[in-house]
């Protein structure tokens, strides 16, 4: 797995302080996507054990508290993702359970395969469906378009 930015500190991507994950990979291509260049997998710079374990790092560093991580793209649930997600969530129940994960993907609940469904017990919130730029609308929370779902999964107290 690629990935594009590593936030952190970010205010933005969900609720409280979190860091956030942008990944490579989407085969959505959502029509005005704030975030075209994420979409080729190749793209950005690989994600190693060095990025992983920054990331459980940053998560239990008690000098900035995080509520927890986010994980946008690209897609997280991009197929040529899900096995460094699912290493990644792994680690993070084991070493920052106290910790939320918030994923975002353009797809639907509904519509998810069996390998993009194992993930979902390690998934606090999931935002899904595609950004639809005739239903954007800038007054939405953590959401860009109307049609995109805030699923509360297993939403942990903070």
């Amino acid at each position: 797995m690629n990935y594009h930015q590593y936030y952190p500190i970010d205010v933005v991507n969900g609720p409280g302080t979190r860091a956030t994950l942008f990944v490579a990979g989407c085969s959505h291509q959502c029509r005005g996507c704030y975030n075209q260049s994420t979409w080729d997998p190749r793209s950005g710079h690989l994600f190693d054990q060095q990025m992983e374990d920054q990331i459980i790092k940053d998560l239990n560093d008690t000098r900035i508290r995080r509520r927890g991580l986010s994980l946008s793209g690209g897609d997280p649930l991009f197929p040529g993702n899900l096995a460094a997600i699912k290493c990644l969530l792994q680690r993070i129940k084991a070493e920052a359970p106290d910790k939320d994960v918030w994923l975002w993907t353009g797809y639907r609940l509904d519509e998810l395969s069996d390998e993009q469904q194992t993930l979902l017990p390690l998934i606090d919130v999931l935002v899904d469906g595609k950004f639809e730029q005739d239903l954007a609308d800038p007054m939405l929370t953590f959401r860009g378009s109307s049609n995109q779902v805030i699923h509360y999964l297993h939403q942990k107290i903070a």
